[in-house]
Formats: structure tokens, sequence, C-alpha cells
């Protein structure tokens, strides 16, 4: 299999170990510098060209997109995929992780543990900020912050409320978060590949210092995380369309609390950490994948008018709770059910006797009239009626001789 590696540092460890784990597998990699692509498009011929020339054929590509050049990198992994080409991470992916916002937004759709966070422009807004997220002391984050950079403990509402007016006055997105007093300086990385953690390590802060990241000086010990930890991690990958993530998790007294959500995740330290062979479980995974390429099915399966794909969540006394897919008659409304979840379990192609239950998650392909007449329409809210007492307060606290405004609580009933 020819493997491109996506990486402007051939040398870092990284690089390095997936190229010494794709050769041991008797691949052929080869390390190519995201910024050398030049991008090419015509009408049914998506291409590539790397240093000028167009670029050989490759089965599968490895991104290592950095912080930096996360716009041109998902780019070229996008023209990647438009090209058939199997992604070790899709460019959806990529670009969703990268963003802190928008991870967070994505998560908190689902039942996954994250801290308390707020997102603000307005300085009037700060203070409320901090109250609603539990008060100081609190945790500030750039968006697009990596390996603890960017990352500030304020521990008095007015050192956070100065911090965050001057990150703003130099034109920088902050996030405001709930500091998780009981990880006490530790948090958890789970490497995620495909459906499995692959290798997971505990990192502890050392002296005085609150970010546990091992280039902060953090010391890493190997760990077995429970169900739970290792359930979390795997739906945050899957969640933002990651197949190969590093997941960073608190350790709440609720359980995980997801931090952050790395689609390069550095190797050196849960390697040196855990003895595992990280590299190795990524190249592997590719191999087993290589013959199923990224596939956008909103794209693939909207070409007939008036069908698409959405998801549907069965709603209390809905008449499909209790009944098998079979049952439900849904086949028959040109509705097919390609995934279902309830409480964090995924069951993907449920078979015809999955029973369905209030509160399940389905994504489903059909017909998008049928579907909508699932969802049930919000109720309207009913205007409330004022008493004839509550109206004549109302009007006591009127000028008089306005004669714009009703005379009586009669009046003002019509």
């Amino acid at each position: 299999m020819k493997i491109a590696i996506l990486s402007r540092g051939p040398r870092l460890y990284t690089t390095s170990r997936l190229r010494e784990a794709a050769l041991a597998r008797g691949h052929t990699p080869k390390v190519l510098n995201t910024l050398r692509f030049a991008i090419a498009l015509e009408s049914n011929d998506p291409d590539l060209y790397f240093r000028g020339k167009r670029l050989t054929r490759y089965q599968a590509v490895l991104p290592r997109i950095g912080a930096s050049i996360t716009y041109f990198g998902t780019a070229v992994v996008r023209q990647f995929e438009q090209m058939g080409v199997f992604c070790a991470n899709s460019s959806i992916g990529i670009a969703q992780s990268r963003d802190k916002l928008r991870s967070l937004q994505i998560l908190s759709k689902h039942d996954i543990g994250i801290p308390a966070t707020t997102f603000v422009r307005d300085r009037s807004d700060v203070i409320p900020a901090i109250e609603r997220v539990g008060g100081a002391p609190v945790i500030i984050k750039l968006l697009e912050g990596t390996q603890g950079v960017g990352v500030i403990l304020a521990d008095s509402i007015k050192v956070a409320e100065a911090i965050i007016e001057t990150l703003q006055s130099a034109r920088q997105n902050v996030l405001i978060q709930k500091f998780v007093a009981e990880s006490k300086g530790r948090d958890v990385r789970a490497v995620v590949v495909g459906d499995r953690v692959v290798a997971s390590m505990r990192r502890v802060a050392q002296g005085s210092e609150f970010r546990s990241n091992v280039h902060r000086g953090g010391k890493a010990e190997a760990i077995e995380l429970d169900e739970a930890y290792q359930r979390t991690a795997i739906r945050s990958a899957q969640i933002l369309n990651l197949r190969v993530a590093g997941v960073d998790m608190l350790e709440g007294k609720d359980g995980p609390q997801v931090m952050e959500v790395n689609s390069s995740p550095g190797l050196e330290g849960i390697e040196t950490a855990t003895r595992v062979d990280v590299a190795g479980a990524i190249i592997d995974f590719m191999a087993e994948r290589v013959d199923f390429p990224e596939l956008d099915i909103r794209q693939r399966l909207t070409v007939s008018k008036g069908y698409g794909v959405t998801e549907l969540q069965i709603p209390e006394k809905s008449e499909l709770h209790g009944k098998t897919i079979s049952e439900s008659g849904l086949r028959a409304r040109d509705i097919i059910v390609l995934k279902a979840e309830r409480r964090g379990k995924l069951t993907p192609a449920p078979h015809g006797s999955h029973v369905l239950r209030a509160g399940d998650r389905l994504v489903c392909f059909g017909r998008l009239d049928e579907m909508r007449a699932l969802v049930p329409r919000p109720k309207r809210r009913k205007a409330k009626r004022l008493t004839k007492k509550q109206i004549a307060d109302v009007l006591k606290e009127v000028p008089s001789g306005d004669s714009n405004v009703p005379q009586s609580a009669r009046d003002l009933e019509a």
C-alpha cells in the first residue's frame, strides 16, 4: 500500500514512527510537505500537484495537519477525498476538532460529559459568564491553542476579566471554562483508532503548574481505562468524524469530562508511557480500511428529489415506541434506518428485529415529507391573560391623559 503522510516535519518523532511502522509492514510510505501541494479543479477531474508535478496515485493518506495551516491543510485532505483516496481522518473532522468552541458545541448535543463552558464577546457579559460556569477560579482558553499554550488559570473574577479583556483587545477569541478542581492537575489521554482505544495514559502536572501536558513538564503513566472512559473517548472521536484521535478527559466527580479531541495526536508521550505500538495500530487500521474511502452520504443519497438524510429522535408517546423496525412501517414509508443510538450505545445498520424506544436517535435516509411527519410540532405557548386586578395595577403606573392608553381594564381586555 502506498501511503502519503502529510507532514511538514519529517524528522519529528510521530512522523518518523508512522513511517517506520509502515515500512515494517511492507507498505510504501512517503512524507509529503502539505504546503507544497497545488489543488487543480476541473469538471469531473479533481487532481493534485506536488512540487509542480502531477501527483502519483496513493492508496491512503495520513494527515498530520498543524494548527497554523488548518485551512490549507484541510483543503488538501478534502481534495484527496474527492479523488477517492482513503484518508485516516476526514477534512471535516480535522476542521471541527481544531476549533475548541466548535467541537464542544457539537459534543454538547450528545450525552458526553464536558466542563461547563461559555463564549462571550461583549465586556458586560464576562462576569455573568464566569458566574454561569461556577465562578472563580476559571480556565481561559484560546480557541486554537495547542500543547497547553493559551490556557490560563484565573484565580479571581477581576483577574479573569482583565485577562479576557487583554486577549480580546488583541483580537483573540477565548473560552471561559469551569475549573474542575477534583482533577487536581491531572488528565487522561486516550488514543482512539477506529472503534477502539489502543492506548491510554494519565498525565500529572508538576509543581505549581496546573497544565498536565507532557510539553509543559507533566509526568505520564500508563493506565487501563474503565468502560465509561473508553466509551466517552470513542464516541467523542466518532461524533467529530475522526478515525484517529487523541481524546483528553478530566476525571470529574460525575465521570469523564472531555476537554479536547485532537486530530493529530503526538505519539512520543503515550508510546513512551505505555510501550504500545500506537503507530503500528494506526497503519494496521488504514490497511484494513483502504478499500473504503471517505463518502459524503448526504451528497450521494440526495440525488433523487424529495429524498435525503436526517437524524430523528423518537418522541415520548410515539407510535414507534416498543415496535421493531419491521413492525414500525418505516420501510413502507420509504424510510431506511442507517444507525440507531440509545444512551450513547450505537447500533449501525440495525436489523428489522431492533426494538425502538422513546428517546432513540435514528439516522435515516428516505422521503423527506414522511420523515418530517414523524417530527412532532412544537407546542405553541398560550398567551397568559391578565386578571382585572393586574391590569388595573398596570394602569396605575401610566401617566393620566395619555390618549394612546386604554382608560379602563375593560377597554384593555377588549
